[in-house]
């Protein structure tokens, strides 16, 4: 497992995301150790999941070798493809529990053979077994520690597990289905956060079993989350927002406000002279309808839907801009519905390249200048809606709406 932070604090890149001294603390007050019946509990942190689209419906034009036109598409962008169920979502809140139930370090036991590590199959005793050489393996047993409270992250949907995560792929699919061989980890990883101010978060690699055993290699290191450090479970990254960082974050009712006066702007298509809108998240993303916003993404220039300008010679999805002539993909707009992955609550301007997913200038580019991990070795920027990975020299384009003529 990857942990990527913000090692850059107050560069450009990374101050948007991290708090000055905040060092993956939330800056609530707690009101006593436990939350008093009707109050809401303190929140720890959220776990969202970059993106990964879904395509589905009938087979497109483009996966024909032909000329994209509207198509079905659904994704990450603010909810799973098959929906939100139980702990399979595309975020999770950590918040206090009513009882601790973290544990921390107790007796530690070296011992000369690695088997016997097997022997600890107590289901009540948490321990965890480093191999550190053939003829070498410590084995160390947790205890109770009733200052923190632990949420493990993983494949597996045993009981112990609080957030299951599916691998993801970029611009493709979750992968689901017996069929599928995911490579994250059945217990990926674990988060323990303090029950007191300033109730730091820290993570390591591997969770307990059923046994309530890990099994690892090699020592593992704890690591303190800041506000916009990435998680790489070889399959999937998870964004961590504290609450600090979420409150700089859009609401997803200003969210829906932007789209409104978007769309009240009357922006029209130069060439066809037909009003343009943003349809609402409420419809769901289907197929793109007759109002929705289409872009030449290497020139930024927004239209309606139509089916001129086709340079086949050059690939299924490139069109010729009729207004400067600049030859690219051509792909409908949508805008960005998950608000933990925005920094602001900037107008909608900006679209990542070549998915046409909608946010502000300032979130556009933070994630067009953050690589994402990519397989093992790997790193790559991408669309944090969909998982799609950008192209062209910036990453993102600014928008260019025509407007009413009257």
């Amino acid at each position: 497992m990857v942990l990527e932070g913000n090692p850059e604090v107050g560069s450009p890149r990374t101050s948007d995301l991290q708090h000055p001294g905040n060092q993956g603390s939330c800056v609530l007050s707690s009101p006593g150790e436990d939350a008093q019946p009707g109050e809401e509990p303190i929140k720890y942190g959220e776990l969202i999941v970059l993106g990964c689209c879904e395509e589905g419906g009938e087979e497109t034009e483009a996966q024909r070798g032909e000329v994209t036109g509207p198509r079905a598409h659904s994704c990450y962008n603010g909810c799973l493809a098959s929906g939100d169920k139980g702990r399979r979502r595309s975020r999770l809140a950590l918040s206090r529990r009513p009882h601790a139930n973290g544990v921390k370090p107790d007796v530690i036991h070296h011992i000369s053979t690695p088997l016997v590590s097997k022997a600890l199959s107590n289901r009540g005793q948490h321990s965890i077994s480093y191999t550190l050489s053939r003829s070498h393996s410590v084995i160390v047993e947790y205890t109770h520690d009733s200052d923190t409270d632990m949420f493990q992250i993983g494949r597996s949907t045993e009981n112990m597990i609080d957030f299951v995560v599916t691998d993801t792929s970029p611009g493709g699919g979750a992968a689901e289905g017996p069929s599928a061989q995911s490579t994250i980890s059945r217990y990926a990883c674990r988060i323990l956060c303090d029950r007191r101010p300033p109730y730091t978060a820290r993570i390591y690699a591997a969770g307990f079993d059923a046994s309530s055993n890990i099994f690892l290699g090699v020592e593992n290191e704890s690591n303190v989350l800041q506000d916009g450090s990435l998680i790489d479970l070889c399959g999937a990254t998870l964004l961590w927002r504290t609450p600090a960082g979420l409150l700089r974050a859009p609401t997803l009712k200003q969210l829906e406000a932007q789209r409104q006066e978007a769309n009240a702007a009357r922006p029209q298509c130069p060439v066809g002279l037909s009003t343009l809108a943003f349809p609402s998240p409420a419809r769901g993303r289907t197929a793109p309808d007759k109002q929705q916003p289409w872009v030449y993404v290497r020139c930024g220039h927004v239209h309606g839907y139509h089916g001129w300008g086709c340079r086949r010679e050059r690939g299924p999805q490139e069109r010729e801009c009729p207004l400067c002539r600049l030859v690219g993909p051509y792909v409908p707009l949508w805008l960005g519905q998950e608000a933990g992955l925005c920094l602001d609550p900037g107008p909608p301007s900006h679209a990542f390249a070549p998915c046409g997913h909608v946010c502000s200038e300032k979130t556009a580019r933070y994630w067009a200048q953050t690589p994402l991990p990519h397989g093992t070795h790997a790193f790559h920027a991408a669309c944090p809606f969909c998982g799609a990975w950008l192209t062209g020299e910036h990453g993102c384009v600014r928008l260019i709406f025509q407007g009413p003529l009257d």
